[in-house]
Parts: C-alpha cells; sequence; structure tokens
C-alpha cells in the first residue's frame, strides 16, 4: 500500500463522526432516502440468498443505465446467479427498481469508511465484482483485492483532467487498478491512458452506451402531450443543470421571433429543481406549465417543464431536435446515444468530458451538431427548425451510427462471461 493510500485508510478511518453528520444533512436536502441510510453504513436488511452473487456497482444514473441490458442478459442466462446492484444516488435507485431484473437486489453503495465497506462485503460476500466507469473508491478496492475477490472494471474512462492528475500519483493509481483482474475501456484512449497508469489486461471493445436499448415509451402519456401539443414547433432541451436553464430560455425568446407557436420542453437532469426552475421560467416572462403537477401545455405556454422521472424515452419519441444538457457548463455531458436512437437530431455543448468516445464517434459520421455557447445554441436550433429535411438526416444518420454500434454489448458479455466462468461451473458442479 503506498503512503498516500496509508493516509487516506487513517482518515477514513477516523471520519465516521463526520460521515454520520454528513448523512443527516444529506437527508435533510433530500439527497439520501432516510429509511436506507444503514446501507451507507454497509449494513443491510436484506438477507444474501444462498448461491453464487455477482456485485455490479454503477455510482450515478448514466453508469447504471449502461449496465442494464448486460444484467438483464446475465439474469436470463445465469438464473442461478444473483445480481446485486449499488448505486450512489436517489434518482438511480428509484431508476433501478423500474428496470433492473426482477431477481436483482439494489442497495444503496457503502461510503468509503473501511469498517463500513468491510460490513457489506461480510454481509454480500460477492463471488465476483463489475466496476463500473470512473469512480474508484480505495478502501473498496482494497477490501476486493483482500478477499481476492474476479473483479472487472467496465466502460473504464479517464478524463483529461484524471489523467493528468493521476499521473503525479501513478503509483497509487497502478495499487488501485491492481484490484481488477480485467479492465475494459470505453475506447482506444481510455485504454492507452489505463495502461500508462499501471492496469492490466486491458482489451478495448467499445462503449457499452451504444448496447443500450432505447428507453420506455409511455403511449397513453405521449398521446395526452401530442393532443395538447397539437401542430406547434417543439424541441426538448433534456437533462439540463443550473447555468443552462437561462440559455434555454433566452434560445426560446430569439425562436419565438420567427416561430409564434414555439414551444420548448425542458426536462432537468434533476426533477426535484422543479419549482425554482418554474419561478426563473415565470421572472423571464415566460408561461410555464409543470408536469409534475399533471398539467398539460396549454396554447399560451412558452416552457413545458418535465420535472418527472422516467419519461425521458416518450420526450425524445414526440421531439424531433434536442439538446443533451450538462455541456454548455462543466458538468462532462449526458449520453448522446439515448435520443440518437430515436432518431432526433442531437445537438450537444463544448462540456462532452464524459462521453468523449461517443461525441467523437457521432461526429466524425456526421451525426450530431456541437454549439460552442449560449449564443450558438439558439443560432442551431434556428438553423434546424428552419429545415425540417436538415433535421430528420441528421436524425437518420444518427439513429443508423448508434445501431451500428450496438454489437459492444455481444463483446462485452463474452467477457464477462468468461471471467464468471469458473463461479458458474462450480455451482453447477455443487
Amino acid at each position: 500500500m503506498t503512503a498516500l493510500l496509508s493516509i487516506y485508510r487513517g482518515a477514513t478511518s477516523a471520519s465516521a463522526p463526520a460521515l454520520n453528520w454528513l448523512l443527516r444533512r444529506r437527508v435533510a436536502k433530500g439527497k439520501e432516502v432516510p429509511t436506507r441510510l444503514n446501507e451507507r453504513r454497509g449494513i443491510s436488511d436484506k438477507t444474501r440468498p444462498d448461491g453464487p452473487l455477482l456485485w455490479c456497482h454503477g455510482a450515478s444514473v448514466g453508469e447504471a443505465l449502461s449496465a442494464l441490458p448486460l444484467l438483464h442478459r446475465l439474469a436470463e442466462a445465469h438464473p442461478q446467479l444473483t445480481l446485486l446492484v449499488t448505486t450512489t444516488t436517489v434518482t438511480s435507485a428509484q431508476l433501478m427498481a423500474e428496470r433492473l431484473p426482477t431477481s436483482a437486489i439494489h442497495q444503496f453503495a457503502p461510503w468509503d469508511h473501511p469498517t463500513w465497506v468491510a460490513r457489506f462485503m461480510d454481509h454480500w460476500q460477492p463471488d465476483a465484482v463489475l466496476w463500473l466507469e470512473s469512480e474508484l473508491w480505495p478502501n473498496a478496492l482494497a477490501a476486493i483485492k483482500a478477499r481476492q475477490t474476479p473483479a472487472m472494471l467496465l466502460n473504464a474512462r479517464i478524463s483529461d483532467r484524471s489523467f493528468s492528475r493521476w499521473q503525479y500519483l501513478s503509483g497509487t493509481a497502478s495499487e488501485m487498478l491492481s484490484s481488477f483482474k480485467e479492465c475494459l475501456p470505453q475506447s482506444d484512449a481510455d485504454g492507452q491512458r489505463l495502461e500508462a497508469l499501471g492496469a492490466q489486461s486491458v482489451s478495448s471493445l467499445g462503449n457499452l452506451k451504444f448496447g443500450a436499448p432505447p428507453l420506455p415509451v409511455d403511449m397513453a402519456a405521449l398521446d395526452a402531450m401530442r393532443g395538447a401539443i397539437g401542430g406547434r414547433t417543439i424541441w426538448l432541451a433534456a437533462s439540463t443543470h443550473p447555468g443552462e436553464e437561462e440559455a434555454v430560455i433566452a434560445a426560446h425568446k430569439q425562436l419565438a421571433k420567427k416561430h409564434s407557436d414555439i414551444l420548448t420542453i425542458l426536462a432537468p437532469r434533476h426533477p426535484q429543481r422543479g419549482g425554482e426552475i418554474a419561478n426563473l421560467v415565470q421572472r423571464s416572462g415566460l408561461t410555464v406549465a409543470q408536469r409534475s403537477t399533471g398539467a398539460l401545455p396549454q396554447q399560451d405556454t412558452g416552457i413545458y417543464l418535465t420535472d418527472t422521472l422516467g419519461e425521458m424515452g416518450t420526450l425524445f419519441t414526440l421531439c424531433p431536435v434536442v439538446f443533451m444538457g450538462g455541456s454548455l457548463v462543466p458538468i462532462g455531458g449526458h449520453n448522446p446515444i439515448e435520443p440518437a436512437l430515436f432518431g432526433c437530431a442531437v445537438l450537444h455543448g463544448p462540456h462532452m468530458e464524459n462521453f468523449r468516445a461517443i461525441r467523437d464517434a457521432m461526429a466524425n459520421a456526421d451525426a450530431v451538431e456541437a454549439v460552442a455557447n449560449d449564443t450558438a445554441l439558439g443560432n442551431s436550433l434556428a438553423a434546424l427548425l428552419d429545415n425540417p429535411q436538415a433535421v430528420a438526416d441528421l436524425g437518420k444518420r444518427a439513429k443508423s451510427m448508434a445501431q451500428d454500434e450496438a454489437t459492444v454489448l455481444d463483446r462485452v458479455e463474452a467477457r464477462v462471461t468468461s471471467m464468471l466462468a469458473p463461479l458458474l461451473l462450480k455451482t453447477a458442479a455443487a
């Protein structure tokens, strides 16, 4: 163990009072589920099922969703295998409850306190681990390695900033990455960075996010929205973050100069911000209808605020032009493949660090449009809405490109199954 990891372990060992205080603060802010706080401490009220157990960890909504198709395949192919899925956000937990295989178990991931991690490992005793993307926790990885649990880093990515930082801590990075038997990066570039940091057995099979099926569509909700909207000109700002709603409002006002019937549908990444965003829209002088209250857009509605969960597939079906948020501000972007699978014309801002490989692949296929700033967003939207054929062509290229890349799921499933083979054979022989 490197000196830095030893210091980290000592500091986190003494941090329980501070972590408990922080948990209470997060409950007050709606960032934790009060009845499930013990899961953060490694304590579960669920019994571990008999038989082999695969632990899959994906911190956020995007990471967890990218693993769902793989998890469904594994559950179908290996019914004797229990799938334990951990995430870290309230939103991800809500979506996992709806979309995980029925046999899977969801838990909130324990915070990275050595005792809390040990409790979690003692209770669940995972036989293998799939770790999604880039959020690496030293104590959890050390526990996995100490117990000699086979682990795979799946859909791994390393941003420019993270790589620069880890190069100065290469010994620490190498120690953490040694917990993984195999690493499957999102792209060749991510693979090269992992190898430079000391990762072993790196294989670039493609980005698992390409393997996701289209998001679910609620046909009743879709019909109701279509009936309310009629023939109005519409576009969608999806998964927006603070600092982006102002740009969306400005774009709406710009578009309204030529399209008097324009309706902007605004779907924030975090629906709990709905009240705050509604107030912002009203202060701008526009009329807002808020979906979380049950409202549908009226003829005088300027912004339809869809502050709800699980409706993005419905909105992608409804809207031919989609701006993916988290990209005008330095969040790192959100998955443009999701709207591409619906044949949407997709736009994004300059901050796509978390989806660099997908961004580049779509750009090379002329299947996405990048905008540099708030002003460029309004200008690009205006050009597209004035040219329905350009919208259709861009959407067609996006859908074709997304579908062509979907075979990545087959390749990743084969590699994961290979890692699980000794465990599955042992179970079959028992």
